[in-house]
């Protein structure tokens, strides 16, 4: 009896082709159309002469077709729409992406002012290197930066931060 292999697409059992070595796909459509897509793409990735002539294959094609997208569209409405739609979707993610939050600390709970020191946690090992950091909150209704944050931070230490935030500790 001829073992049966498993297909890599479809995952169903097949007895292979004995005239095909290392043959991986069944015989059924879309597992053939799978096959070969994977090999177009390896071939486009590693062939430049394959490459070269599928990009002119569809330059010529593209002009002796120049009205073909364009009758497509009039002829399915619903696929306008369709794109119409995800293009949105993909606008609104692009632009929330690049979105700074201002108010990104409102989610965390209250920060108490004073001495802190950040510890590199590295499996589970104490760490000699601690470094001590200040925090100072500023509340929202502070005002004597100017609307740039670069002037602001040129005025003197005194003045750009709230005084009595810090509660003591070590430096």
């Amino acid at each position: 009896m001829k073992p049966k292999l498993r297909c890599v697409h479809c995952r169903r059992r097949f007895i292979a082709n004995p005239r095909v070595k290392d043959q991986k796909y069944c015989n059924h459509s879309c597992c053939q159309r799978a096959r070969k897509t994977l090999w177009q793409r390896r071939k486009m990735a590693t062939d430049a002469a394959y490459r070269q002539n599928q990009k002119d294959s569809h330059q010529s094609w593209q002009i002796k077709n120049p009205d073909y997208w364009r009758q497509y569209r009039d002829g399915h409405p619903q696929y306008c729409e369709r794109n119409r739609m995800l293009q949105k979707q993909r606008d609104a993610k692009r632009r929330a992406r690049h979105l700074a939050k201002m108010d990104g600390l409102k989610q965390l709970k209250s920060i108490n002012p004073g001495a802190y020191y950040l510890i590199p946690c590295n499996a589970g090992l104490a760490k000699m290197d601690a470094l001590t950091q200040k925090i100072n909150l500023i509340p929202e209704t502070y005002t004597i930066f100017c609307a740039s944050c670069k002037k602001g931070l040129d005025r003197p230490p005194e003045t750009a931060a709230v005084k009595g935030a810090y509660s003591g500790g070590a430096p």
